[in-house]
């Protein structure tokens, strides 16, 4: 039977916290996050969308300078937006500081070592950062414009990476631990100074379970999945439902952009119109469990807060 080609169930379940929006480059992830952040204005009292994408278009979408931190929609009181860049540079991470410790060179270069070791940890540990200043906000949920899928799978994959990466770290305690006593007795020390930095290293890990546990929990996390009706963008939308399987994160929509309508006798555009309907028959054979939502190729830009409730109402199923 095939499932309502809407993205009503999303906006209409109040438990979701997390909503992330993903597809290969190109094919209107930012469009599609923004219109639907801005039904979810509709019925929630407070809404963020975040984009995590390098090459930021929320700005355009919105035709709204945006920054780093939560700014205001114009003309929607309860939605606020930010473009942020969750990579930092692990020459530069004061994890002294992030630990609540006193910093020195000396121990800024012995767990600079020990995170530059862990491949993906300096992603993780700035999406981590982000995910903990949002987590403080108060917003009643978060949508995520993300960037192309290799780079959303690791951001989606952080918390295993931290995981494995503070693993790593507090075997050294066990290994290490004498000589760690050492190093604190040369450098003028308590004993205890790398018991401390290790006990909140795991504490760090109790919090990272939290929120993988949240990423796997239906009612508080979904992804959608953006694709066009073309060959390489149905592969990669394959894959992404494959990884996110594999994460155990649900998926139930997708969001078929750029579907041609003709209603002229244009020989090209009947002709792409052909290619199209082949992909979309294998779109709905694929995935005849999932709510399959088609928007149409439209003459002009989606921009401006106008625009984007306009195209909201192709998500939401109607023509």
């Amino acid at each position: 039977m095939e499932l309502e080609p809407s993205l009503g169930a999303i906006v209409e379940t109040t438990s979701l916290k997390w909503i992330f929006v993903g597809g290969k480059g190109g094919v209107g992830k930012t469009t599609t996050a923004a219109s639907l952040s801005t039904l979810l204005a509709e019925h929630r009292d407070s809404v963020l969308i975040i984009s995590t994408d390098p090459a930021h278009n929320l700005s355009d979408a919105f035709n709204q300078q945006l920054s780093d931190t939560p700014t205001q929609i114009e003309g929607v009181p309860n939605l606020y937006a930010m473009e942020v860049k969750p990579k930092i540079r692990t020459d530069s991470l004061e994890l002294p500081e992030v630990l609540g410790m006193e910093s020195d060179q000396a121990t800024r270069d012995l767990l600079g070592e020990i995170v530059n070791s862990i491949p993906g940890i300096d992603e993780a540990m700035s999406f981590s950062e982000l995910l903990r200043m949002v987590q403080n906000m108060t917003f009643d949920i978060v949508v995520f414009d993300t960037a192309p899928t290799g780079h959303t799978m690791r951001l989606l994959n952080f918390p295993t990476i931290l995981d494995k990466g503070l693993a790593k770290i507090v075997s050294l305690k066990q290994s290490l631990g004498s000589l760690m006593t050492q190093m604190s007795s040369l450098m003028g020390r308590a004993d205890n100074f790398y018991d401390s930095a290790f006990e909140k290293l795991e504490q760090m890990k109790e919090v990272i379970e939290v929120v993988r546990k949240q990423f796997q929990d239906p009612s508080i996390t979904t992804f959608v999945a953006v694709c066009i009706p073309e060959f390489l963008s149905i592969y990669e939308t394959e894959r992404l439902v494959v990884e996110l399987a594999n994460f155990n994160i649900d998926i139930g929509h997708i969001v078929v952009n750029q579907v041609l309508y003709p209603e002229d006798e244009c020989r090209m555009c009947k002709a792409r119109e052909g290619m199209q309907k082949k992909y979309l028959e294998q779109i709905y054979d694929m995935y005849d469990d999932f709510h399959i939502v088609k928007t149409p190729l439209l003459d002009e830009e989606v921009r401006g807060i106008d625009r984007l409730r306009t195209f909201s109402r192709f998500l939401m199923g109607y023509k």
